[in-house]
């Protein structure tokens, strides 16, 4: 499941992921499920049509990264391999950042981070120009809907709807989902 939320030059998108890393680090592994959200760049690209065409979107580089994972066989709301990552490299996410109040409360930091643009913008060291004047404000007043959005796909991972494997033949490197 994806869900984006966009305002003029960036958004956030939302969805469920079933991980499992072929060379994980020491302490992680086996699976992980949970829900991603990124922030991304957005654009608006040019009618292929009438004035009446749909207007191709586009949903580009990332900015930020959120994962609010947990082991597949640990205990469901544990968040035991919860993190983020405050920056990217191109397409690539630098290191990831694990940070007590993500973990005790990561639906609450989450609200925290979401209502501060310019303060994530800063700290990915990307321009404060990559976003609208506007989208920071847009970005605060939809936080509460972004991170509900976000518990309900918590809520289906821990019902066993989303955040699945595959099926199929069992592999030892599986990534599913969008994000």
């Amino acid at each position: 499941m994806l869900q984006a939320f966009v305002f003029e030059r960036v958004g956030i998108v939302v969805g469920d992921l079933y991980f499992l890393d072929p060379n994980p680090r020491p302490g992680q592994e086996g699976p992980e499920h949970g829900v991603r959200l990124e922030l991304r760049v957005f654009d608006r690209g040019e009618l292929k049509g009438t004035i009446y065409s749909a207007t191709p979107i586009e949903v580009g580089r990332p900015i930020w990264r959120v994962d609010l994972l947990e082991s597949v066989d640990g205990k469901p709301g544990s968040f035991n391999r919860t993190h983020h990552h405050p920056k990217f490299s191109g397409w690539n996410p630098q290191p990831r950042a694990f940070v007590r109040e993500l973990s005790a409360d990561p639906l609450g930091w989450l609200a925290g981070e979401l209502a501060d643009l310019p303060a994530i913008l800063d700290r990915a060291d990307v321009p404060q120009d990559v976003a609208d004047p506007s989208d920071a404000a847009s970005l605060k007043d939809m936080a509460p809907a972004i991170v509900g959005v976000a518990r309900i796909m918590l809520d289906k991972v821990r019902a066993g709807e989303l955040g699945l494997a595959p099926a199929g033949e069992a592999a030892d490197s599986i990534r599913n989902g969008w994000l």
